[in-house]
């Protein structure tokens, strides 16, 4: 159905490659609507109560033979992915989700934690499997770049938690140990190596996770329900994303590197996005938020250099809100189909609530 639609807009197929994302959303899974049923690589001194976590219980932590029967599914989950047609998979190592988590699993005893080699194992594993069992199928990797302790709201605007017994900062990703409201890249620019090494095809560098540091993640105006208002200008946000895929691309050496952070720019989006590919900081535009609300965004750009401006995410966040309870993601602001769903007056009275 997206190749027939692609078609019928451009004429052509030919220029389309269509993937399927694989994750496992790990701390914040809710595979039912029975509620949240989160999995842990470890537990997380700030993140666990917020999860409904037990501080010692480990009846939600993965075991190293549960991880075996993991892998075999992703396995078999890509082979999926190829049998009906798409062309290449993306290993989801972002946003706080189970893989991401693991590459900050300092302090998980065995194979799948401890030192860089530990915590990138499974990835890297997972992506070693799939690739043996399906060569005739690329691989994309999602990779948060980098990471920082997790925020709140304060009296006015987000704060990071109190790090009382934290410190040294040993539960994240490409975050500073000594003082986790910074970034240090230096690990995951390894990584991006060993992606390289692996055969990987493409890496989209984001960041952090809409859990707990959305502005990182997604730089907005107005945060989700359950989020913060910004701690920065939302501009900080993005010139730190694409700081941070500059340097990835560096490190890729002839990886494909697909840049993120775009969409907060609105009608600067195009300009920007050609100059940071026209100078070499990344090789592809990612585009999120901004085509849920706008899906023809690039074809009008590429096409007349025009935008239809009443179409632009303005970063509401409510295609945010919306999943985060239950309700169906989309631009309900912009897009007269999700307009008129029941979802709609939910999200509205859910809005209203949280006001």
């Amino acid at each position: 159905r997206v190749r027939d639609a692609h078609r019928a807009a451009h004429g052509t197929s030919d220029d389309l490659v269509v993937g399927l994302q694989l994750t496992h959303s790990g701390r914040f899974a809710r595979p039912s609507s029975a509620g949240p049923a989160p999995r842990i690589a470890w537990h997380h001194p700030l993140l666990d109560a917020r999860c409904g976590i037990a501080p010692h219980d480990s009846r939600p932590v993965w075991t190293d033979d549960e991880l075996e029967e993991l892998i075999d599914q992703f396995v078999a989950s890509a082979g999926a992915a190829r049998d009906a047609g798409f062309q290449f998979v993306d290993i989801k190592a972002c946003h706080g989700y189970l893989l991401h988590e693991f590459l900050g699993a300092y302090r998980r005893p065995g194979p799948y934690g401890g030192d860089l080699a530990g915590r990138t194992r499974l990835l890297r594993t997972i992506i070693q499997r799939v690739r043996d069992s399906h060569p005739d199928l690329m691989i994309g990797v999602r990779l948060s770049a980098f990471d920082m302790v997790p925020f709140r709201q304060g009296r006015e605007r987000g704060e990071p938690m109190p790090l009382d017994g934290c410190l040294p900062y040993e539960y994240g990703f490409g975050v500073c140990q000594s003082d986790p409201t910074q970034i240090d890249v230096r690990e995951p620019l390894e990584l991006v190596g060993q992606l390289r090494q692996l055969g990987v095809a493409a890496v989209n560098i984001t960041a952090g996770s809409p859990y707990y540091t959305p502005h990182i993640q997604r730089p907005a105006s107005f945060p989700p329900s359950d989020g913060y208002a910004p701690p920065e200008d939302p501009l900080v946000g993005v010139a730190r994303l694409l700081h941070a895929a500059r340097q990835c691309r560096t490190a890729a050496a002839g990886m494909l590197v697909v840049g993120t952070g775009f969409t907060y720019l609105q009608e600067y989006l195009p300009h920007v996005a050609q100059a940071v590919v026209r100078a070499g900081w990344v090789d592809s535009v990612g585009l999120g938020r901004m085509l849920l609300a706008y899906p023809e965004l690039p074809a009008d750009v590429l096409a007349r250099g025009t935008l239809a401006h009443k179409r632009l995410c303005r970063t509401l966040s409510d295609c945010t809100t919306a999943p985060r309870h239950g309700l169906v993601s989309g631009c309900y602001p912009l897009d007269p189909f999700y307009k008129s769903l029941p979802d709609a007056t939910t999200l509205k009275v859910l809005k209203q609530n949280k006001t």
